[in-house]
């Protein structure tokens, strides 16, 4: 009889805090493993609910302001979680990742190792023989399975991999960085022709041809770093373009109205997009006086950006209301609320589900809220003791902070539903941008990166630029993709996730790997520390 259930034993170490001791007694070797029936593994059951469950397990875990997003944004120059008061103290949680100051007890390292892995093993035994998938479910399982191994490998830089014949007294063999990419690009290749063939819509929130070709143009782009080469070779370059290409003849491509892009509705430039909730990009840096129906309560009063990543945006320094000369992805703060029926623009025609006669949320801002906040009617919003609530940029450091230090960064928004369930993982804009990068880094193509970029920056109104560096192809990426969790690998890309910025020194180059779990390796012996820690 196949076996209907796996056991997943995630070795979370519930006595484990983030200074605790590493003397540990483990029963099992490793965070995942099947219970043997006696009989060995002789296949999944159900298929399709298996392969359903896969996709339902990778929603929870991005369906989080912890874990895989932390390790991406709040390590980098584009978002940090300053401790306000008792507020987001965590016991240096937060402050340790902007600081690059982590060590390998720290929870959403071990939380990110386990929920990967977990996913690597489950889906391998869909792709398994024993299961009878079908081509088209195998293709699926192996894109999966590539997505999360991509993980596993650029965090941590190696891949612990279990069989799925392999019990619990096996100790999973650990592939190196180079044998896992060259394993994922195996699954992607193998998984490209029984994948469905599909544009912008409704089935982009499976894996797809698409996102396939997505993936393994993020993986050509960084191969030197994967594979610790001293640069780019033009043939990977090229290989970039070409998969950008393959994604732009299914149909995707760039599309005006930048925040648009992130209300749950087709448009042409989601490539791969998942149906969790997207209440924690909403509420992780709103006040706790921002709330609208559904979420009365306001926000937690967290996350926000630094004043030097700010200011890579087009506009005034002094002031980010509507209309002002900023490009459109830096956004606007509203000075009141967007009655129904009679506003124009990213507000029109939205929702009032308390019947007030306002767009629900419409007096919040987009992009990045910097100044004095306002209410519907125009009133200026408050801090919880009486004070104007008015977003500073700088703030006193990492701990001490009042209510309204840090310019708050909001992509998706609340108009759309406090806790709707749209969050895009694969976007065309960033697909075009890694086209540009590549030709600028020496792929062949009849288009140039200067007019890659700049077909972008005027669909964004932004001004042309006359000349493109380094630093101007990583600097249109942050104002492209705050907030999707590409910067953490961009910085690394372009040279810079080690060096100086506010609130944090310059890291040792160690800091581009994060460190094993410690319970992980207790657990395998086939494990090392990656150097540095």
């Amino acid at each position: 009889m196949k076996n209907k259930f796996i056991k997943t034993a995630f070795l979370l170490g519930a006595v484990l805090n983030f200074t605790a001791c590493t003397d540990l007694e483990l029963e099992e070797t490793d965070s995942i493993f099947r219970e043997d029936s006696g009989g060995g593994f002789s296949g999944v059951s159900d298929v399709p609910s298996a392969l359903a469950n896969n996709y339902n397990a990778i929603r929870d875990q991005l369906n989080t302001q912890e874990n895989l997003y932390a390790l991406q944004e709040v390590t980098t120059d584009e978002m940090l979680v300053p401790t306000r008061g008792t507020d987001w103290g965590d016991n240096g949680l937060w402050r340790s990742l902007h600081q690059h100051t982590w060590d390998p007890n720290h929870q959403f390292l071990l939380n990110s190792w386990n929920n990967n892995n977990r996913n690597v093993f489950n889906l391998s035994e869909i792709i398994a023989p024993e299961s009878n998938a079908n081509p088209q479910q195998i293709a699926e399982a192996k894109f999966l399975r590539a997505f999360s191994m991509f993980w596993v490998m650029d965090l941590f830089g190696q891949v612990p991999f279990r069989g799925v014949d392999e019990g619990a007294d096996v100790d999973p063999g650990v592939m190196t960085r180079s044998e896992a990419f060259d394993f994922i690009m195996t699954d992607l290749t193998d998984a490209l022709p029984d994948l469905r063939s599909a544009g912008p819509g409704a089935e982009a929130n499976f894996a797809t041809k698409a996102a396939a070709h997505y993936l393994l143009a993020k993986l050509y782009l960084n191969k030197h770093i994967y594979l610790s080469n001293a640069q780019t070779a033009p043939e990977d370059m090229n290989m970039v373009i070409e998969h950008v290409d393959e994604i732009a003849a299914l149909g995707f491509g760039l599309q005006s109205g930048f925040f648009e892009l992130f209300k749950p509705a087709v448009d042409s430039e989601t490539i791969w997009y998942t149906n969790t909730g997207v209440g924690s990009r909403i509420w992780n840096g709103l006040h706790y006086n921002q709330g609208v129906p559904g979420q009365e309560a306001g926000g937690w009063n967290g996350f926000a950006t630094l004043a030097e990543f700010y200011d890579l945006f087009e506009g005034p320094e002094d002031s980010n209301h509507p209309d002002v000369g900023q490009e459109e992805r830096r956004g606007f703060v509203p000075v009141e609320g967007t009655r129904v029926g009679e506003g124009d623009g990213y507000f029109a025609g939205g929702k009032d589900d308390d019947g007030d006669g306002f767009v629900d949320g419409s007096y919040i801002g987009l992009g990045f809220l910097f100044g004095q906040q306002y209410n519907l009617d125009g009133s200026m919003t408050e801090t919880r003791s009486g004070a104007p609530l008015f977003y500073t940029k700088e703030l006193p450091g990492l701990v001490g902070n009042p209510e309204n230090s840090g310019i708050r960064v909001l992509k998706y928004h609340p108009s759309n539903g406090a806790y709707a369930e749209h969050m895009i993982l694969f976007r065309y804009a960033d697909a075009h941008l890694m086209k540009a990068e590549a030709i600028m880094r020496g792929g062949s193509s009849s288009e140039t990166a200067l007019e890659l970029v700049n077909e972008l920056r005027e669909l964004r109104m932004a001004s042309p630029l006359t000349n493109l560096a380094e630093q101007d192809m990583l600097d249109e990426r942050g104002r492209e993709l705050y907030n999707e969790m590409w910067r953490r690998q961009d910085l690394i890309r372009f040279g810079q996730f080690t060096e100086e910025w506010a609130y944090k020194p310059e890291s040792g180059e160690f800091r581009t790997l994060f460190p094993i779990p410690t319970t992980a390796l207790t657990s395998n012996p086939n494990l090392t520390q990656n150097e540095g820690y």
